[in-house]
């Protein structure tokens, strides 16, 4: 989908483009909070892209502890390996059946990384105490506020207005598997998923996963390629202007496609960019329990996975260099 830039859009290109003409340089532009030269991307509004001018390095986190915020509401179809779905607040009881709460729980605890949990969409209007926000796998509108709508309430997007404000003073997002399907209504969600969404998926199957860019702290820790079983998204639209970390190799899978088309042999599976001021670190693996497994020797590729989803982790949080 396809809009024109909009009024203030073009303040935004035309305080660039005088910036620009004064002589500052790309730093003292975010600094002055205009969107990087080149960067401004006018079909989100947003300074977007593998260009690090587009963060703004305000240090509005520098003195927030290294903490977590895991979002898993389904406001749709629910993926099995989340378990149950939580109550209601901040932290509320896991079941062991919450297998990607329990798994990033554990594997960031090992970090010395603090995680907080939640599905409740009203927790997500605070998220400035937090280094990175991780989408676990939400559905749908995800961040509407449906209760209030029923009860003839205002402000029903309050957490969607919280996001993008966490974003735009430098902070960190992780979307994991089917962070791919949620907020599709809404364009800015799609731009932070690097202007990427879901169509469709073939079986969940084996395949192999090839690294194809090795410099990035998400990756650096990892082998070529390695075995991995998951759904194998295919995205419409397809990501752009981002920088690919890892593919799956679609010739080693049994089934290709269902619908779309599919990819070629440039089907990615993770990626990263900065985006409106923050960071964006996305992976479509992590359909089964297993990948978030303690015993990484009973699902294939766990380890890897496990170790490249932590390192992406840290890296929108700033505590590891990020998108190299």
């Amino acid at each position: 989908m396809h809009r024109n830039i909009d009024g203030g859009g073009r303040r935004m290109l035309a305080c660039a483009v005088a910036l620009a003409g004064a002589g500052l340089a790309p730093a003292a532009l975010a600094q002055q909070g205009a969107p990087a030269p080149g960067s401004l991307d006018t079909q989100y509004n947003a300074c977007r892209g593998t260009n690090p001018n587009c963060y703004n390095d305000w240090g509005a986190f520098a003195s927030t502890p290294n903490k977590v915020l895991i979002y898993s509401r389904t406001a749709g179809p629910r993926h099995a390996n989340l378990g149950p779905a939580l109550a209601a607040g901040l932290n509320p009881p896991l079941a062991p059946a919450n297998a990607v709460q329990n798994g990033l729980i554990r594997l960031l605890a090992a970090e010395g990384i603090t995680a907080d949990w939640t599905e409740d969409v009203t927790r997500m209007t605070s998220l400035n105490g937090y280094k990175a926000i991780i989408f676990a796998s939400p559905t749908r509108d995800a961040l509407w506020d449906h209760a209030k709508s029923a009860a003839g309430g205002t402000q029903l997007d309050a957490a969607r207005h919280a996001l993008r404000q966490y974003m735009r003073r430098g902070g960190g997002f992780v979307g994991i598997h089917n962070a791919f399907g949620t907020e599709y209504n809404w364009p800015y969600y799609e731009g932070l998923l690097g202007n990427a969404n879901f169509y469709d998926h073939g079986a969940n199957q084996n395949g192999t996963v090839r690294i194809v860019n090795k410099k990035d702290s998400s990756t650096e820790m990892l082998p070529a390629s390695f075995a991995f079983k998951d759904e194998w998204y295919t995205l419409m639209p397809y990501p752009t202007n981002v920088k690919f970390l890892a593919v799956v190799d679609t010739n080693s899978l049994a089934t290709k496609r269902s619908t779309h088309p599919g990819h070629g042999k440039m089907h990615p599976v993770s990626w990263c960019q900065y985006y409106d001021g923050g960071r964006s670190w996305v992976t479509t693996l992590g359909h089964d329990a297993g990948a978030f497994a303690a015993d990484t020797s009973t699902f294939p590729g766990a380890a890897e996975f496990q170790k490249h989803i932590v390192a992406g982790i840290k890296s929108a949080m700033g505590l590891v260099p990020f998108c190299k």
